[in-house]
């Protein structure tokens, strides 16, 4: 299965307007934004589980991250509510278990070989560092040129940036934003492959989850993996 397989193309999904496919677990839905591969696949996906739903416990091959949109989940580590980061890495497992039900944005497959460290960080109470021009950042993570963050802007609030050339993803938490391209409400996806210049305005205010210099490695990725099954063909 390849979807949005493509990381030098920029790709826009809206929540909202996707279609949520069930999962092999009962009570347990995935929105797929991007995907290399079949059920164990290099993913980016929205998960949904319903509530009292619990998924098999498995072990993480390819590392697991995860952003708690809504609601809360429970395994080997504790409970986790709305605004917890998690890094679980190669080699890890767990079962996981939501008795209220909750929404995750979920990235599989995509861990560094040399990144071993457990992350969890609860970002409801954590520290933001305000910058310039009504915006504020709270880092999460940063290993081998590849970092992620939230960004909070004010409402009314501007920000022009050159996107990183290495790639950017970027979900819509809460609130809404917009550039010249489009409208972004709250559950939008955003993979742009960077090294452009974009003004980022929000009338409202929001919150963004945000990924940066990860595309580029991606993307040589798919391509040696596309090649290897031209020449295997």
């Amino acid at each position: 299965m390849r979807i949005n397989a493509d990381f030098t193309r920029r790709i826009v999904v809206r929540r909202g307007d996707a279609q949520w496919t069930p999962s092999p677990q009962k009570g347990v839905e995935r929105l797929m934004l991007d995907r290399i591969g079949g059920e164990v696949a290099r993913a980016t996906s929205f998960v949904r589980f319903a509530p009292e739903t619990d998924f098999p416990g498995h072990t993480h091959g390819g590392g697991e991250e995860v952003y708690v949109i809504d609601g809360a989940f429970e395994d080997d580590n504790g409970l986790h509510a709305a605004g917890a980061y998690i890094r679980d890495p190669i080699g890890s497992s767990h079962a996981p278990f939501s008795a209220q039900g909750c929404t995750l944005f979920v990235k599989l497959w995509q861990f560094d070989k040399d990144d071993h460290d457990h992350v969890e960080i609860d970002t409801a109470s954590g520290e933001w560092r305000k910058a310039p021009e009504g915006f504020a950042i709270q880092p999460l993570h940063h290993f081998a040129g590849v970092t992620t963050f939230l960004v909070r802007l004010d409402q009314g609030a501007t920000l022009n940036r050159a996107i990183h050339p290495g790639g950017e993803e970027m979900v819509v938490l809460a609130g809404a934003c917009a550039d010249a391209e489009g409208d972004y409400p709250a559950g939008t996806w955003i993979r742009d492959p960077g090294g452009r210049v974009q003004r980022l305005f929000s009338a409202g205010g929001c919150t963004l989850f945000v990924k940066t210099g990860h595309l580029a490695a991606a993307a040589a990725a798919a391509r040696m993996a596309d090649e290897a099954a031209s020449g295997a063909g």
